[in-house]
C-alpha cells in the first residue's frame, strides 16, 4: 500500500476515479446513506424505547450490537464520502489510495456478535444484517480498488472489461 501520494501509480489513480464515476458507485453511495438516516432514525426513536425493554443482560448486548452497527456504518460513509470527494473533484485520486482513507475497524465490524441477540428487536436485528452486508461489499470494493501489486494499463479492470467487449462484438 503506498505511504505517500507521491507512490501511487497513474493506473492506480485511474482505477479509483473511474470507480468514483460509476453507476455501481451511486447506488452503493444512496443505499448506504439511507441505512445511515435509517438507523440514526431508529436508534434515536423506537430503539431507545425498545432498549428499555430489554432484560439487563439484553440491554448490555443491545449497547454493543448498536456500537457495532455505528462504527459499520461510520466506516462505510467515510469511505463513500471520501469517492463521492473524487468524484466531485474536491480531493486527487491518489490521496484516497492512503491508508487513512481505507475502510477500516474490521475486527470490530466483522466480529461476533455477543450473547442475547434473541431477545434483541428485530429492527435492531435486521439493520445489523444489512450494515454487515454492506459492510462487506465496500470491503470488497476497497480491496479491489486499492490491490497491494501494482495495477497496470493491461490489468486496468475497466479496460480489461472494454476489451472484452470490443473483442465480441469485433471493435
Amino acid at each position: 500500500m503506498a505511504e505517500s501520494v507521491a507512490e501511487v501509480s497513474t493506473a492506480r489513480a485511474e482505477v479509483v476515479r473511474d470507480f468514483a464515476r460509476s453507476e455501481l458507485f451511486e447506488r452503493t453511495f444512496s443505499e448506504g446513506m439511507e441505512l445511515v438516516e435509517e438507523t440514526a432514525a431508529y436508534l434515536d426513536g423506537e430503539g431507545r424505547r425498545d432498549s428499555k425493554l430489554l432484560s439487563r443482560a439484553g440491554a448490555l448486548s443491545y449497547a454493543g450490537e448498536s456500537m457495532r452497527l455505528t462504527t459499520r456504518l461510520m466506516q462505510v460513509a467515510s469511505w463513500l464520502l471520501v469517492q463521492r470527494a473524487i468524484r466531485e473533484g474536491d480531493m486527487d485520486p491518489r490521496e484516497a489510495c492512503l491508508a487513512r482513507y481505507r475502510i477500516g475497524a474490521q475486527s470490530v465490524c466483522q466480529g461476533e456478535s455477543g450473547e442475547g441477540l434473541e431477545e434483541m428487536p428485530s429492527l435492531l436485528v435486521d439493520l445489523l444484517g444489512r450494515s454487515a452486508r454492506l459492510y462487506e461489499r465496500v470491503l470488497h470494493l476497497d480491496r479491489r480498488m486499492f490491490l497491494d501489486e501494482e495495477v497496470t494499463e493491461q490489468s486496468h479492470p475497466v479496460r480489461s472489461q472494454l476489451e472484452r467487449l470490443q473483442a465480441a462484438f469485433g471493435r
